[in-house]
């Protein structure tokens, strides 16, 4: 689906409820799958947390997720952990482009029986489900956090518990935090010294569990963008938000700072103003909230602004290499943008072309990172439903509060 997103305003004083994080949706999916008496409100709806949640009520031989690549870094560990079952995951032509060899050879390493069907390294994987017994592991800690969160999550149901040792600098290291976290909510015994990880068995929660997930703050990014390109004083508010976030994007409250944005925490949400000016140099390193770093860019382009980004090497193998992918798209709109294997340096431009039409690449952030360049000029967005993938009422929210979009 084309969209044309034609130049706007946001409407002041609007409300928005975002569902819940699909980070934290999708960790206590995996859990509620080893504790079946824990009880999850506010699930994510994005087709990410549908895939996974459909994956793991499957009996199927083959479980196919399409482009949810939690789903398939979470199911490769989990299943592996299932004694007597067999199964094959596999997934789209750019899943099968994602490389998942890191967390293959350490479930190795613990006893798993998985091999390749393709090419080496890379999915549709054969897994056969094994009682893993072996309780102690190495990983490059700068690989991506959904490796080693798969490893944590399915932790508990070891017989031994495991021992993670991270060597080098550590990546979204918060999201290392929000997995361990979730596991102590539900009983679970950890500890995260220096670069080791200890994580307890355990087999059955004693009492049940009910919690809460809170609203995505990824998805919050696009609005704090929003405001950031809008006039002083325009504001918005955002629900079921918290002042003690397990999420790592939280920082967007921080960041935007700079783009002259105040986060206030009120009626059980945030209000995000522009309160000011943004500065005239935007400076981030990213390593632990990477999934941030298109929404960031298009802001400071929106505003003008030189932007350097560092530590972004994991985006290479998100749904598409999103640095080289907000190069393309970035210049197509008249800025001029030079990118490394983990940086993004985009140059002062007072300029914006208009009516351009976003490529998105089968990935959703591309989408909606885009869009709030509409305040600026007429833009198009090609297969605009992409969103769907994390937040899917995007298109319908950004109605609401005053965007005029219209199918082509």
């Amino acid at each position: 689906m084309l969209l044309k997103i034609l130049k706007s305003e946001v409407t002041n004083n609007q409300t928005i409820v975002i569902s819940g994080s699909k980070s934290e949706s999708n960790r206590l999916l995996i859990l509620k799958a080893l504790f079946n008496n824990l009880g999850i409100d506010n699930l994510s709806s994005s087709d990410d947390t549908v895939v996974l949640k459909q994956a793991l009520q499957s009996n199927s031989g083959i479980i196919d997720i399409h482009h949810a690549g939690t789903a398939m870094r979470f199911l490769t560990a989990y299943m592996s952990c299932l004694p007597n079952r067999e199964v094959v995951l596999t997934g789209s032509d750019r899943m099968q482009q994602r490389p998942i060899g890191v967390l293959v050879e350490a479930l190795r390493t613990l006893g798993a029986d998985i091999s390749y069907l393709k090419n080496e390294g890379f999915p549709p994987l054969k897994i056969n489900g094994k009682n893993i017994t072996r309780s102690t592991v190495h990983l490059n800690a700068g690989i991506s956090s959904q490796f080693i969160s798969a490893l944590m999550l399915v932790a508990p149901s070891l017989d031994n518990g495991l021992k993670i040792v991270l060597e080098g600098e550590i990546t979204s290291r918060p999201y290392l935090e929000m997995t361990l976290s979730l596991l102590n909510k539900v009983g679970v015994s950890t500890s995260f010294q220096d670069h080791i990880i200890n994580i307890q068995p355990k087999k059955a929660l004693e009492t049940p569990v009910n919690l809460i997930v809170e609203s995505d703050w990824s998805s919050a990014s696009y609005y704090y963008s929003m405001i950031a390109l809008s006039p002083l004083q325009s504001s918005i508010h955002l629900k079921y938000y918290q002042i003690n976030s397990l999420q790592g994007d939280s920082t967007l409250a921080e960041i935007y700072q700079d783009f002259g944005v105040e986060t206030v925490f009120q009626d059980n949400g945030i209000r995000i103003t522009k309160t000011a000016q943004a500065n005239t140099v935007i400076n981030f390193n990213l390593n632990n909230c990477p999934d941030i770093a298109q929404t960031i860019t298009v802001t400071a382009f929106g505003l003008g602004l030189p932007c350097d980004l560092y530590g972004l090497h994991t985006l290479k193998i998100k749904e598409t290499d999103r640095i080289f992918a907000l190069k393309t798209e970035v210049e197509k709109l008249g800025g001029e943008v030079e990118i490394t294997d983990n940086s993004l340096h985009l140059k002062a431009s007072n300029k914006i072309s208009s009516a351009v039409t976003i490529e998105t690449y089968n990935d959703h952030r591309m989408a909606m990172a885009f869009a709030p360049l509409a305040l600026k000029v007429p833009i198009y967005i090609n297969d605009a439903m992409v969103v769907t993938k994390s937040y899917t009422t995007f298109w319908n929210d950004l109605k609401s509060i005053g965007f005029q979009i219209i199918e082509e």
